[in-house]
């Protein structure tokens, strides 16, 4: 195993330390214990939103504190949840005064973590609602998951909630908002080659060097089958019609195309993907009105990507479109 790493113990800290230094004017990193917040302090009188999972998906989550989207991130151990002694001082460092909403990933561990947290933070006189991402179309169940697993979704869901509470709205209307975008966004993924987790030192699963999984979470879990490598527009096809079919676009949607790399994957290739998945969405009458191609849910260095789309509205156009001024996301 090749990292750019001291201890494999100490990846984490060491990642946040350097990260808290390149980003000192958007987010501030509390050590004990570990969380993100933005610099600053909480926003008075706008809902706060916090959001969280296992580290060696970033930028996911902490890449997204800042103005118009998150208030607050928290990182675990490298694909282990945070703690409740983590999120609840995250929730508290997102409240200024007009509550607080958790955007929790549908994996076992996040959800209980962030439910006992939640409990806590409403024992001290915090308001506070919570949305569950479940956008990946793969498998309806996994080794984390009971129901469909969160993944590459998360993104818009952090961005329209965040600029949602940006403009002001409440808190019910923001939960409403991004359980509008939790309805409409759903995203599959496929893998060329495992992540290696530091402390573990060796892949997570064996590819051949002729295989690809094709349906896998961003933990290198399993996906829906294995299949021989094919060419991009092919494996492009594999992702993009489950996504459009259950979403069951037609020809009078309009959609935001989002296609997310692994980690692994040179951005020359994610645009491959890119121009295969567009021209499928055209051919069934679907408008892509926005679009985002890049690194932002990661798995390590896991080589793959995956495909997002999500159904808009004028609304959820106009919030994805609002400004935001982060660590990975600034427009």
């Amino acid at each position: 195993m090749k990292k750019l790493l001291n201890d494999p113990a100490d990846a984490v800290a060491d990642s946040l330390a350097g990260f808290a230094l390149a980003h000192a004017d958007l987010v501030q990193v509390s050590t004990s214990p570990v969380f993100v917040s933005r610099a600053g302090g909480a926003v008075t009188g706008k809902v706060g939103l916090v959001s969280g999972g296992g580290s060696g998906h970033e930028p996911l989550h902490a890449g997204f504190v800042g103005d118009g989207m998150l208030d607050a991130a928290v990182p675990g151990a490298v694909f282990t949840s945070p703690t409740p002694d983590q999120i609840l001082p995250a929730i508290q460092a997102a409240d200024g005064g007009a509550g607080v909403l958790t955007i929790v990933k549908n994996y076992t561990g996040d959800v209980l973590n962030f439910e006992t947290a939640v409990e806590l933070a409403e024992a001290e006189g915090v308001e506070v609602a919570s949305v569950l991402v479940n956008d990946d179309v793969a498998v309806e169940d996994s080794l984390y998951t009971a129901g469909r697993r969160g993944v590459a979704g998360t993104v818009a869901v952090e961005k329209i909630a965040g600029a949602a509470a940006a403009r002001g709205a409440d808190l019910a209307t923001v939960r409403a908002v991004a359980e509008r975008v939790i309805a409409n966004v759903r995203t599959m993924g496929v893998a060329l080659a495992a992540p290696t987790v530091p402390h573990v030192g060796r892949p997570s699963f064996d590819l051949g060097e002729d295989e690809i999984e094709v349906g896998i979470g961003i933990h290198g879990e399993p996906g829906r089958h294995r299949v021989a490598a094919v060419g991009a527009d092919q494996v492009t096809e594999m992702l993009l019609t489950p996504v459009a079919d259950d979403l069951a676009l037609d020809g009078g949607d309009r959609v935001l195309l989002f296609v997310n790399g692994m980690g692994g994957t040179p951005l020359s290739e994610l645009y491959v993907v890119y121009g295969r998945a567009r021209r499928l969405l055209e051919e069934r009458g679907v408008t892509v009105s926005r679009s985002l191609v890049g690194n932002y849910v990661t798995s390590l260095e896991m080589q793959g990507a995956s495909v997002t789309v999500l159904r808009l509205d004028d609304e959820l156009e106009a919030l994805w479109d609002a400004p935001v001024n982060t660590a990975a996301l600034r427009w």
